[in-house]
């Protein structure tokens, strides 16, 4: 490790040590139960918090880019995950960062992720828009799902929200790997995450939060373009032209391995406190061209068009047919009264998934399975919006083969 890095790793952590940052960092809404035996740090059981939420395992079956259910070999959004949670883990031992938070922050970053990749996310944004006047985007999403959405039991085993630590929670909402920048710093203010209105916003809280920001764009990068040569949406001599760009910038060849390590080390050897989380002009450039190759090449290839159109048809009818059944806190008899009448499943899943969130009494509480201490986010459905808002947070938090397997249930007879 050469100077620099030295220097950026011992004054990283004096700082985390000796400023008020690291206790607002581990800061949660709620007290979380403890044990005698406790061996884990706060952001340590974060992580494992994450790891056994319902959200997280659902993340296998969720597109990254490519809507592949029947190849075992086309990356998915848990393993996408598990990428970004490596490259960051690397870089941010590397710079002397708390790897424990890194961890954390990478393996909640894309909870909020709907069925179908982005092309989900852009069909769940024009719904939001159009029927609650809102935005709707991942991030966003995915602090959503871990502070009001996803439940764990407790020491108690009633079922609790995932109550994490500001830090990783904060990590999550602003990991967006989108915009193009360079020399990121971490923000200074402790803010109400709730008021972040769009991605990229504002800079994560802390320098971990940045390099898992970072590391989601490094992760996706090659792979994609394996993923893309293996379905044959490109070949060998798409490649072509940008292997010729790529020499330019000390680049010999472009594997998923490869491009990893190179911008691994890079952003090491680059990064400071004075510069930020940050590569070097020659490895940026290189960047930008292979960004634009996928973009001209892979995510706005002709062969998309028709999953495009049917990720719509999927999640739209879901959405209709899910609209047709509020009755103010007449709600959760009437899904009951139609169980029997139509379809096999989607209204009673539906119902069995909204009564969590609901306030007892409009429910009938023999239909609770477990005991719940969680935050009633629907209330008494006391509105129409907040109940459309509850249908959106069940389809996002689908996966790509259960938003099917609803649809199926729709046209069947």
């Amino acid at each position: 490790m050469d100077n620099k890095v030295k220097k950026f790793s011992y004054v990283a952590m004096m700082e985390y040590k000796t400023n008020e940052k690291i206790k607002q960092s581990i800061e949660r809404e709620n007290k979380l139960y403890s044990r005698n035996n406790e061996v884990r740090s706060e952001f340590e059981r974060d992580y494992t918090r994450i790891l056994h939420s319902l959200a997280y395992r659902r993340l296998k079956h969720k597109t990254q880019v490519f809507f592949n259910t029947q190849n075992d070999h086309i990356c998915t959004r848990m393993e996408h995950v598990a990428h970004v949670e490596s490259v960051s883990y690397m870089i941010a031992k590397s710079l002397g960062l708390n790897t424990e938070l890194t961890k954390a922050i990478a393996m909640g970053h894309d909870l909020g992720h709907a069925p179908f990749g982005h092309e989900g996310e852009y069909v769940i944004k024009k719904i939001v828009k159009e029927h609650l006047g809102k935005n709707f985007y991942h991030e966003k999403n995915g602090l959503r799902a871990v502070d009001k959405l996803d439940l764990l039991p407790n020491d108690k085993g009633s079922l609790t929200n995932l109550n994490l630590t500001y830090a990783v929670r904060d990590g999550i909402i602003c990991h967006c790997g989108e915009v193009d920048e360079n020399g990121i710093f971490p923000r200074d203010e402790n803010i109400d995450l709730n008021t972040i209105k769009k991605p990229g916003q504002v800079q994560p809280f802390t320098w971990e939060g940045c390099v898992v920001k970072i590391s989601d764009k490094i992760a996706y990068l090659g792979r994609d373009i394996e993923d893309a040569l293996l379905l044959k949406v490109i070949n060998q001599s798409d490649l072509q032209e940008m292997y010729e760009l790529a020499h330019k910038y000390g680049q010999k060849t472009i594997n998923n391995s490869v491009i990893i390590n190179e911008l691994v080390n890079d952003l090491i050897k680059n990064s400071s406190l004075k510069k930020g989380i940050s590569f070097s002009n020659e490895k940026q450039n290189f960047i930008n061209i292979i960004k634009q190759f996928n973009y001209d090449n892979i995510y706005n290839n002709k062969q998309f068009n028709y999953y495009k159109k049917y990720a719509h048809l999927v999640i739209n009818s879901i959405f209709e047919e899910l609209s047709n059944y509020y009755e103010n806190e007449n709600t959760i008899k009437n899904l009951e009264k139609n169980i029997d009448k139509r379809y096999r499943f989607l209204i009673s899943d539906f119902k069995g998934w909204i009564i969590k969130y609901c306030d007892e009494s409009i429910i009938n509480t023999r239909d609770l399975k477990t005991s719940l201490n969680n935050k009633k986010i629907y209330g008494k459905l006391e509105s129409e919006e907040i109940y459309k808002e509850a249908i959106i947070d069940f389809i996002s938090g689908m996966t790509d083969s259960y938003a099917i397997k609803c649809f199926n249930d729709l046209i069947s007879f």
